[in-house]
């Protein structure tokens, strides 16, 4: 049975798009505050919206929001996060770990620079994201951790196909399972969620081209998956890896036409194909 998130406050990395800003955007409905931490203060030509665009989004959905411009890399921005969700929010009772930098060159091809930057944002950013929120959370009566990473898949079409990428995923997921054991007695849930499908985001239509963004489902589909999950009681479900449409399936929504990806969408990385029979 689900509650209600209206007064609670989500502390996010990223955030003034895509995804993550289809989960706040959810999560206003109900009333919930959102404070997010993201780099685009000025608009930037290949993708659309800015932090201020953002804001006005969650709000006009019946949240309140404030955005903090920074950079999951730096300490001392994700700390001003963590403070600005006290200062005007008294708390902090989700962690969601959004940010995230994708680059799917093999390890030939893909330059160290592009490497660091990967496990910068990705494991490094989601772990001192939630150490910042993990005081606060200890606090909450309705305590999760949620991070938006993959399953672990060991098949080698896997591991074979961009072992960078791959690692700063998979330590997200690592990370996360391990703090749902860590803090379990603390009544923190973490959990980690993915898409079956790729998702029509700016960035998945930048990096894979408008084809696959036509085959892909709208955000709305990881948005409502993330509140089913988030609205839960934390001792209900810690220490998974979840996919969209699972979790939608467990709360009655099998029909999943509303997202768009048309008959068969393509499946996202890390995703193998449904055994039949």
């Amino acid at each position: 049975m689900g509650t209600s998130l209206k007064g609670r406050t989500i502390v996010m990395s990223g955030g003034s798009r895509g995804i993550g800003l289809a989960i706040l955007t959810a999560a206003a409905r109900e009333g919930a505050n959102a404070v997010f931490l993201a780099k685009t203060d000025t608009p930037d030509p290949r993708l659309p919206g800015t932090v201020h665009t953002a804001v006005a989004t969650i709000e006009a959905a019946g949240g309140s929001a404030v955005a903090v411009v920074g950079d999951v890399r730096q300490e001392a921005d994700v700390e001003r996060a963590v403070a600005t969700a006290l200062d005007r929010f008294g708390g902090v009772d989700i962690c969601v770990n959004n940010a995230s930098a994708l680059d799917v060159r093999g390890t030939e091809e893909l330059p160290l620079k592009r490497f660091d930057l990967m496990q910068a944002i990705n494991s490094r950013g989601t772990f001192v994201l939630t150490r910042a929120c993990l005081p606060y959370l200890k606090r909450s009566d309705h305590a999760h951790i949620l991070t938006l990473s993959p399953p672990i898949n060991l098949a080698p079409r896997w591991l074979g196909a961009h072992p960078a990428y791959t690692l700063s995923k998979y330590g997200m997921t690592l990370l996360t399972l391990g703090w749902a054991a860590e803090f379990a007695d603390h009544g923190i849930a973490a959990n980690c969620l993915w898409p079956q499908t790729m998702i029509a985001t700016a960035a998945v239509t930048n990096v894979l081209g408008s084809e696959s963004a036509s085959r892909s489902r709208s955000p709305e589909i990881m948005a409502d998956a993330a509140l089913a999950l988030l609205s839960r009681p934390p001792h209900e479900q810690t220490g998974k890896t979840l996919i969209d449409s699972d979790v939608l399936g467990q709360a009655g929504v099998t029909d999943l036409a509303r997202y768009g990806g048309g008959d068969h969408p393509e499946l996202d990385l890390f995703v193998d194909q449904p055994r039949v029979g």
